[in-house]
C-alpha cells in the first residue's frame, strides 16, 4: 500500500486543500467559494417568502437545489444543459442529494413560509463537486438564515446540525481518502458520504463501479470517510463562528422559548 502514488504525493488518508470563502457573491443572500484541491464550486442561497403548493405556509418552510456545471469546468467542453431543454439524469440526480443533505440540517417547521434555494455552480471539476457543494451548500445556507433570524424575518432558528460531505474508494485494490478526477474514474469503488458535526449519517452513496465489495470493505471505507470529514467541519467553523456567535447571543435572549437548541451543539463537532 505504501507504494501507491497519488497525484500531488498525497497519502491515502490525505484530504485534498480545503478552503470556503464566505460571502463570496455580492447579491446573495448568502454565499460561499469552495476550493476543494483543483475542484472550485461556488453556491448561492437565496430566501423567499413562499412554499411549494404541497407544504402548509403556516406550519413548514422549505430548502431546495440546484446543480450545474459551467461548460468548461472539466478539459472539454460540455454543452450546456438549457440546450438540451432539461438537466442530466445525473445534474437531477446530484441536486436531490443536495437538498436532502442540507434539509437534515434544518428544522423546516421554524420557517414557515420561506423557501431557500441553494444554487450550485461547478466553476472547476476534479472530482468531488458533489460532495464539495453540499459542504459550501451548508455554510451558504447557514449564512443566509442567520441573517434572516438577526433581523427577525426567521422568529427561530431552524438550524440543527452541521452537515459536510466527502468520498472515499478503492482503486487497484488501494482504499482512498477524497478522489480527484483520475482516481475516481479508475475506482473498483466509489462512496459518497454526507454526515453530520455529530458523527451520525446523512446519506451514504455506494457503488461497486468495476467490483463488489464487503461489509468490512463498507466499514472501513466509512471510517476513512471520518477521516476526511473532520478538516471540513473545522473550516465550516472557522468562516461560521461570528455568524453562528450572533444567532447564539439572540437565542440566549428569547425567551418563552423553551424547547431552543443550543447553537453550539448545531455546529460544532463533538468532542
Amino acid at each position: 500500500m505504501n507504494t501507491f502514488d497519488r497525484p500531488g504525493g498525497r497519502a491515502l488518508d490525505q484530504p485534498r486543500p480545503f478552503h470556503i470563502e464566505l460571502d463570496a457573491l455580492k447579491f446573495a443572500d448568502g454565499s460561499a467559494m469552495v476550493h476543494c484541491g483543483d475542484t472550485q464550486v461556488v453556491v448561492a442561497a437565496s430566501l423567499e417568502q413562499t412554499v411549494p403548493r404541497f407544504l402548509d405556509p403556516e406550519k413548514s418552510g422549505w430548502m431546495t437545489a440546484e446543480y450545474s456545471m459551467l461548460p468548461r469546468a472539466t478539459s472539454r467542453r460540455s454543452p450546456r444543459e438549457v440546450q438540451r431543454g432539461r438537466p442530466r439524469g445525473r445534474t437531477s440526480e446530484i441536486q436531490r442529494l443536495i437538498g436532502r443533505s442540507l434539509r437534515a440540517a434544518v428544522d423546516l417547521s421554524r420557517m414557515p413560509g420561506w423557501t431557500l434555494t441553494l444554487d450550485c455552480d461547478v466553476l472547476q471539476a476534479d472530482g468531488g463537486t458533489r460532495t464539495a457543494s453540499i459542504t459550501g451548500a451548508y455554510v451558504a445556507a447557514i449564512s443566509a438564515l442567520s441573517k434572516a433570524f438577526l433581523t427577525g424575518d426567521l422568529k427561530r432558528w431552524p438550524g440543527q446540525y452541521q452537515v459536510a460531505a466527502t468520498s472515499v474508494g478503492v482503486v487497484d485494490g488501494i482504499e482512498l481518502l477524497d478522489l480527484e478526477a483520475v482516481e475516481d474514474q479508475a475506482a473498483d469503488v466509489d462512496l459518497n458520504v454526507v454526515a453530520t458535526g455529530g458523527g451520525e449519517l446523512v446519506e451514504v452513496q455506494g457503488t461497486g463501479e468495476r467490483a463488489t465489495f464487503s461489509r468490512a470493505t463498507l466499514n472501513r471505507l466509512l471510517d476513512l470517510a471520518t477521516i476526511g470529514l473532520e478538516p471540513l467541519f473545522a473550516e465550516q467553523n472557522r468562516v461560521l463562528a461570528e455568524a453562528l456567535a450572533s444567532v447564539s447571543e439572540k437565542s440566549t435572549h428569547q425567551r418563552g422559548n423553551p424547547t431552543m437548541r443550543d447553537e453550539q451543539s448545531m455546529w460544532a463537532p463533538k468532542k
